[in-house]
């Protein structure tokens, strides 16, 4: 039974309405982070309600919290998920995360399977555009969307920095996988993933990179009366998600940073 109003909810069209692209626009502008606001301290707070959450970051435990009470929010004929995660990448500069984050070339490799396909577009000094084939197992039917992505990369000092990075375009793949797969317009689908925005902050600490990702994804709304049921499942998602993009992020740089000391140490960020 659950399973079958949970198709039922997510199974119909949900076309992204002027009202939620508002609601969507006013709570990332409320976001906003400038050079300014980011030199303000604690710049990546570690939480202390967990008196031993310093010492758990470097033995490898990723913190993953929703970033408000009410998460996702509901706003019209829409949801926005919001949830921060925090990891500790030991033994690594910036540079060193910078060469890895700014390889999307190779996300398809190293964010499997959740990224079929990976491709830089452009960069303009600190302003990288850039493509993916995501594909989603949310639901019982796989579902594939094709974006395009610009982020902007900010330096505040040489031990920190920060990103904003913003989907230019989201178009969902109707059929995906089939031989008829196309792409629908946007705004048009099952509404998984209508817009995503991120802020990342990396803070060079005590032998390592502390790494903090900020995911805001706009979707669908899903009926009132399933609420007690689905929102679970969606934060259980999200939480997952976010874990799982910094554990392989954290693998991927401990994996090129070993690559370059058995090939004699030089510099990961001049490969």
């Amino acid at each position: 039974m659950i399973v079958a109003l949970f198709l039922t909810a997510l199974g119909h069209a949900a076309n992204l309405s002027p009202e939620a692209a508002k609601a969507w626009e006013d709570y990332v502008q409320r976001k906003n982070v400038t050079p300014a606001s980011a030199r303000e301290e604690p710049f990546i707070p570690i939480d202390d309600a967990h008196p031993d959450a310093w010492n758990e970051l470097r033995s490898g435990k990723i913190f993953v919290r929703p970033a408000g009470p009410s998460i996702p929010k509901r706003v019209p004929s829409g949801l926005i998920h919001d949830w921060i995660a925090v990891a500790f990448i030991p033994d690594a500069t910036i540079p060193q995360v910078m060469a890895v984050v700014r390889d999307y070339d190779h996300y398809k490799d190293r964010y499997h399977p959740a990224v079929v396909d990976s491709k830089l577009l452009s960069r303009n000094g600190d302003v990288d555009r850039f493509t993916l084939l995501l594909r989603n197992k949310a639901v019982v039917e796989t579902k594939a969307e094709e974006g395009d992505y610009r982020v902007s990369y900010f330096r505040l000092d040489d031990h920190r920095m920060y990103s904003i990075a913003e989907s230019t375009r989201i178009q969902e793949i109707e059929h995906y996988a089939d031989a008829g797969a196309h792409l629908l317009p946007e705004g048009e689908g099952a509404g998984l993933m209508w817009r995503v925005d991120t802020i990342t902050r990396f803070e060079e600490y005590e032998g390592g990179v502390l790494v903090q990702l900020e995911v805001m994804v706009l979707s669908r709304t899903v009926p009132g009366a399933l609420c007690w049921m689905i929102d679970p499942i969606i934060r259980r998602v999200s939480r997952e998600s976010l874990q799982l993009s910094l554990e392989q992020t954290r693998s991927a740089v401990q994996s090129a940073l070993a690559q370059t000391e058995a090939s004699g140490g030089k510099n990961l960020a001049e490969k």
